[in-house]
């Protein structure tokens, strides 16, 4: 009795877990680890809408501190297409991994220290190196552009208090959550009776976990996104949620692909096999039919015509 409660209870167990298991790592060797967290981060640079974004930004930043007079709009008309021509150089890409491994470590440490306040991303590199290149090209007030600390916010005070504990949670747990996962299910399976349905339950379960994550991903996507009302910067902040969780979207698909997988190999195995065929269990005789089926023999101790 003991064992046929406590396999289903453990195989339960690792299908929950695969989700959560799922989650702890991404969140431990992805966004607790600066060097992934910038390798994730830079594929943006080339991105149109982040490039936009970021020109918006860095401009209004600028103009805001800068006053030329009756030429305030032509200044900034060309500051803008100029930080847009920035965008696409490698000098602009080594800003923007600069300006994303300062606001990792923003984020790290509000995790880890309990910091109220935005987790915001400084622009100061950009507008500096932007401020170079028209000084290279001799170009008119140029060196009065002034470099203020230009941000855009990642993550807003409220959701990061929101979401500093999981996090927090998560990070510590680590792998141990996935192997907790990976021991239950070995344990689970070790002591079920039927083996075969135990195996293909398990697979589905751990299928229906990570299509439940993705689904979740989908939904706070939405939900991150429907804050915002220009839509720009729903462009860039969808460019940026998609990066970071890319690593989490492929692994539970992969998990969602192999958990079928391995369901489908189960079932077929068990229907082209039956139980009593597997086992070399001979079924029994019809009443009247020797017990060779058929074409069988005889009993020896009656012979066909014997009296």
């Amino acid at each position: 009795m003991t064992r046929t409660l406590l396999a289903p209870v453990l195989l339960v167990l690792a299908c929950l877990l695969v989700p959560l298991g799922t989650l702890s790592t991404w969140a431990k060797y992805e966004i607790g680890d600066s060097d992934r967290y910038v390798a994730a981060m830079a594929p943006l640079a080339t991105q149109p809408d982040v490039q936009n974004a970021v020109a918006d930004a860095v401009t209004d930043g600028v103009v805001r501190n800068l006053d030329v007079g009756p030429l305030q709009s032509t200044v900034e008309s060309y500051l803008h297409d100029a930080v847009v021509s920035f965008t696409g150089t490698a000098a602009f890409q080594k800003a923007w991994n600069t300006a994303n491994r300062a606001a990792h470590d923003a984020v790290q440490q509000a995790i880890d220290d309990d910091s109220s306040g935005p987790v915001t991303l400084d622009l100061a590199p950009v507008t500096e190196q932007v401020k170079r290149q028209l000084q290279d090209e001799n170009v008119p007030f140029a060196s009065q552009l002034p470099v203020p600390h230009t941000e855009i916010t990642l993550l807003p005070a409220g959701d990061l208090d929101s979401l500093r504990t999981a996090l927090h949670a998560l990070q510590v747990a680590g792998p141990w959550l996935p192997s907790a996962a990976v021991v239950c299910a070995v344990a689970g399976l070790a002591l079920a009776v039927r083996r075969r349905r135990a195996v293909t339950a398990t697979a589905l379960g751990a299928a229906l976990g990570a299509g439940a994550l993705l689904l979740a991903l989908a939904i706070a996507r939405s939900l991150t996104l429907g804050d915002l009302s220009d839509s720009a910067d729903e462009a860039a902040a969808g460019a940026v949620y998609d990066a970071l969780t890319a690593t989490l979207r492929t692994t539970s698909w992969v998990i969602v692909g192999v958990g079928l997988a391995v369901a489908l190999v189960s079932w077929l195995t068990g229907r082209r096999w039956p139980a009593g065929r597997r086992r070399g269990v001979t079924r029994p005789a019809a009443p009247g039919m020797p017990p060779d089926g058929p074409g069988g023999n005889l009993p020896m101790t009656q012979k066909e015509g014997a009296p």
